[in-house]
């Protein structure tokens, strides 16, 4: 027999070595690890390959001469879908695949249209500086499900928790409100206060809505734990956790500080809650109670003095990290930060662990001054997309576009550019991934809203 020997050892023990690889491959396989054994790496430098290589594609160029700026773009969860929300009261929508015009929503508000959110294939909603939500059927476009009044300022905000079917907006009257969705009729929907922060900016809730986060324009960023968006929360009703700077992963284990006094940002930014409680802690050891407090101050590489605006906030589609656009006070400085979620540890009443960390950053083209930027992750998770300047970047933890969680550096390193796409002639204000195919879409200043796909 051909490669064999007498008395058969050398084939046994080849055998048993064959097979001993072939356990370990399949062990590795089974726990999705490995390069050449996990079908999601492979699938995923696939996408690397294909995001690298797309390019603006000016068939599928979408613009009007009437709505004004893009101020957000929303993919339906199907991705068949494409909503654009304009300056100009209006509402475009598309489809992605084909560029096709399909409706114009002209007087979809009374003011500028801010941002766009779907609650399930069908069903969208859409925020406006006249105060009010509305609610949209695409299946009926010609008028809307119902009208939402109850903030007293610009909405800028819409997150929806599809467990228990609630609205949640939040606005610079600067309260979160509730809407509750399954009783909703054409009169609105049943509605109550939340919160209320001084000068908010952004609200997100984590993908499996067990955290509220809330971005201000003073530069703090509020964190509530175990949510319970059933429960309203007056001032005095819930705990608030000790403020502290974000630690870097340098500083990881330092102990609990303040912002300093000289800073832009002081504690009374925050309203009378924050004083009325700044010296109460109710975590217990090991436990969080419902809708807990946290007062963070994210750290930005080169402002440890100074303030920050936190413009943009958004965050990790699998709820590992949050992403951060911030600008200087004086706004001659933008930054792009990643903070990773620290999870597991008990916080404790003299020394808090702060539950974010900066990990990733990188500094952004300062253009546009006063508009805001908003940024998105990619369905996966693993890059990001980001204006810069008449273009968008698109970003990665490292250059080959790895998990957050397989490329974690020692210290905060610079987010790798795997990419630039440039069409427009004006400042881009936002962009987005789509959540099925291989496209980015944006939006800018003047209006003109491009898709970028790969070219084969």
């Amino acid at each position: 027999m051909e490669g064999g020997t007498n008395d058969g050892t050398t084939v046994q023990g080849n055998g048993a070595s064959t097979a001993g690889s072939i356990f370990w491959w399949l062990k590795d396989r089974c726990l999705g690890r490995g390069l050449n054994v996990d079908p999601a790496r492979d699938n995923f430098r696939t996408m690397t390959s294909l995001y690298s290589s797309i390019h603006p594609a000016d068939s599928v160029n979408l613009s009007t001469r009437t709505h004004g700026a893009v101020f957000n773009l929303e993919y339906s969860p199907d991705g068949s879908v494409l909503t654009v929300a304009c300056e100009q009261t209006e509402v475009l929508l598309f489809d992605p695949l084909s560029s096709k015009h399909i409706k114009t929503l002209s007087e979809a508000h009374e003011d500028c249209v801010n941002n766009i959110r779907f609650l399930d294939n069908r069903m969208f909603a859409t925020c406006s500086d006249d105060t009010t939500i509305a609610l949209w059927d695409l299946r009926k476009l010609n008028s809307k499900v119902c009208t939402l009044h109850g903030h007293t300022s610009w909405v800028k905000n819409i997150e929806y928790d599809t467990n228990t079917r609630l609205l949640v907006t939040s606005g610079f009257d600067g309260n979160v409100i509730i809407w509750d969705t399954n009783r909703c009729t054409e009169e609105g929907c049943p509605h109550k206060k939340f919160f209320h922060t001084r000068f908010l900016m952004r609200m997100r809730l984590t993908p499996d809505s067990s955290k509220m986060l809330i971005s201000t324009s003073s530069g703090y960023l509020l964190i509530l734990h175990e949510l319970d968006l059933t429960k309203s929360l007056e001032v005095g009703s819930y705990p608030i956790l000790r403020a502290r700077r974000t630690a870097s992963t340098s500083d990881v284990t330092s102990t609990s500080e303040t912002r300093p006094s000289g800073s832009p940002c002081r504690n009374r930014d925050l309203g009378p809650l924050f004083e009325k409680h700044m010296s109460r802690s109710s975590q217990r050891e090991g436990a969080s109670p419902r809708n807990s407090l946290e007062v963070l101050t994210p750290e930005v590489p080169g402002e440890r003095d100074r303030g920050n605006c936190i413009t943009s906030l958004q965050l990790h589609p699998k709820g590992w990290a949050t992403l951060l656009r911030c600008s200087s006070n004086t706004d001659d400085q933008e930054w792009t930060c990643v903070y990773e979620f620290q999870e597991g540890a008990p916080v404790h009443q003299v020394s808090p662990r702060c539950s974010l960390r900066l990990t990733h950053y990188i500094e952004e083209a300062n253009v546009g001054r006063g508009y805001i930027k908003e940024l998105c992750f990619s369905p996966d998770g693993r890059m990001i997309a980001s204006p810069h300047g008449y273009g968008i970047r698109l970003l990665g933890f490292d250059s080959q576009c790895k998990e957050l969680v397989d490329c974690l550096p020692k210290e905060a390193g610079t987010l790798q550019e795997i990419g630039s796409l440039y069409s427009h002639k004006d400042v881009v204000l936002t962009t987005k991934f789509s959540p099925t195919h291989c496209q980015v879409a944006s939006g800018c200043l003047s209006g003109r809203v491009s898709l970028y796909q790969p070219k084969f």
